[in-house]
């Protein structure tokens, strides 16, 4: 293990987040709060500490899988750690415990909270709330499309045998160059989103808060009741399709802007993302139409808005799903397994995982019923082999492993088995809102200082993609 180069690594990170402490604080003067004082105070600490780890430590250019790994799991601690000093420092949230969860919550895009009075916070630490969301969002595009499939892990390792090579899209050679692309698509989205919201009556501050959440398919927001707050059907639908947009691998928003118009009908997983989003919100719009008195649009916009926000992992709310039909209930506690398309920002399992688990079942019956039939699984064109599907059954299994242990765990802290399931997999699949006490309406506050760390753990693995934490425990992996 190179150490210098890890600490190299997390030193620039360090510098580059203090940077990004300071893009708040124009917000904090405007309003007139003092806010300011605590995100320069943060930014200073952490610079100081970043730069002393830069500069006393090296670079080393042969970076190996070991060091990559390090370097993608301690971002994220380090980046949480120093990132919820502005909220210590203002006194938003005291507690060390509940802004590191807040913290990692937003680096993780998870959108879990335990603040219970949001729209009575200082705008600029609001605005660093939202801004958590959005450099996490940035991180896990680059990690998703470039790194993890280097490193052998992640969605993206499915498209491997497609095309080989450390960047599995290959939109150009060098992972750099292939983090200002992806960089660009995700800043384009992110203006036009933000000047969309605005037309619809948010001032510049608002709309950029729920750009950020929703790009990085975050959902923290500005009001307490959520996108619900506002009550405008054109927001709830300029929210669906950015959430959309969100959810879907970045290098086809790449192509698209480059002129390939059918890019999206050519990749078998968007389309499977999008007959999942479709079926589903067509089935909880008519359970819904006929349980509930709010009307044609409403029920229907209701029902699309919550399918396509959970299915993203985003987590913004218009309306309390615990009040729905139970048949409806359920089928949104499935959705939040399945998570968004690989190369997205969104979490959970990924698309490409529970569509090779299909296509693996059909294969199976199909052999079962034809015994001498060959019957490989496709990807659009290409057979998945055997290596790719060991690594999605043992996705799968870990996933389950650690999902039961953590659900046990939560259980055993005082919370009632919907809450205790709703808790792990919101936080888990980087939902935010989960179901029991921790529902649409409700918060984390509640939750024993050791479930917190618990659920923030489990946000990174969910967000890292459980084996990029898990083999961190080997021993092994500390050997030189």
């Amino acid at each position: 293990m190179h150490y210098s180069s890890v600490i190299y690594i997390l030193g620039l990170l360090m510098m580059f987040l203090s940077g990004s402490m300071l893009i708040p604080v124009p917000f904090s003067l405007y309003y007139g709060q003092t806010d300011y004082l605590s995100l320069l105070s943060a930014a200073g600490i952490t610079f100081g500490v970043g730069f002393a780890a830069y500069r006393l430590s090296k670079f080393r250019d042969d970076l190996r899988p070991k060091e990559g790994f390090a370097i993608v799991a301690f971002s994220w601690i380090f980046l949480s750690f120093f990132g919820c000093l502005p909220f210590v420092f203002s006194g938003t949230i005291p507690s060390f415990t509940d802004a590191f969860f807040e913290t990692m919550s937003g680096f993780t895009t998870t959108g879990a909270t335990i603040l219970t009075q949001i729209e009575g916070m200082p705008e600029g630490v609001l605005m660093w709330r939202s801004l958590t969301h959005w450099i996490g969002g940035m991180g896990i595009i680059v990690l998703s499309l470039a790194i993890l499939p280097f490193l052998g892990v992640g969605g993206m390792q499915l498209f491997k045998a497609e095309v080989p090579g450390p960047v599995a899209d290959k939109l150009t050679p060098r992972v750099t160059e292939t983090a200002k692309i992806l960089w660009g698509v995700y800043l384009v989205f992110t203006a036009a989103q933000t000047v969309l919201l605005m037309f619809g009556g948010m001032n510049l501050f608002e709309a950029l808060c729920h750009a950020f959440g929703t790009l990085a398919t975050g959902g923290y927001s500005t009001r307490n009741a959520s996108v619900g707050a506002y009550g405008s059907a054109y927001i709830d639908y300029v929210i669906i399709l950015f959430m959309l947009l969100a959810g879907t691998n970045f290098a086809l928003h790449y192509r698209f802007l480059r002129g390939d118009f059918k890019v999206y009908f050519k990749n078998p997983e968007f389309l499977f993302y999008m007959a999942i989003i479709g079926f589903t919100a067509l089935l909880i719009c008519i359970n819904n139409f006929i349980a509930l008195d709010t009307g044609v649009e409403k029920t229907f916009r209701d029902s699309l808005f919550q399918v396509v926000s959970i299915s993203t992992t985003t987590g913004y709310g218009t309306a309390d799903y615990e009040q729905w039909p139970f048949a409806s209930q359920m089928i949104l506690f499935f959705l939040m397994f399945g998570g968004g398309c690989a190369g997205s920002t969104a979490g959970g399992m990924k698309m490409i995982r529970i569509y090779v688990l299909t296509k693996f079942v059909y294969s199976e019956i199909v052999r079962l019923l034809h015994p001498h039939a060959v019957v490989p699984v496709r990807v659009g064109k290409t057979i998945i082999n055997r290596d790719i599907l060991m690594n999605v059954f043992g996705f799968f299994n870990l996933y389950i492993i650690i999902f039961t242990l953590s659900v046990f765990a939560m259980s055993q802290l005082g919370l009632d088995f919907s809450s205790a399931y709703g808790a792990v997999v919101a936080t888990m699949s980087n939902i935010g809102p989960g179901l029991g006490s921790v529902g649409p309406t409700d918060n984390f506050a509640h939750i024993p200082a050791i479930g917190k760390w618990l659920l923030s753990f489990l946000m990174m693995m969910g967000r890292l993609e459980l084996f990029t934490v898990v083999i961190l425990f080997s021993p092994s992996f500390w050997r030189k």
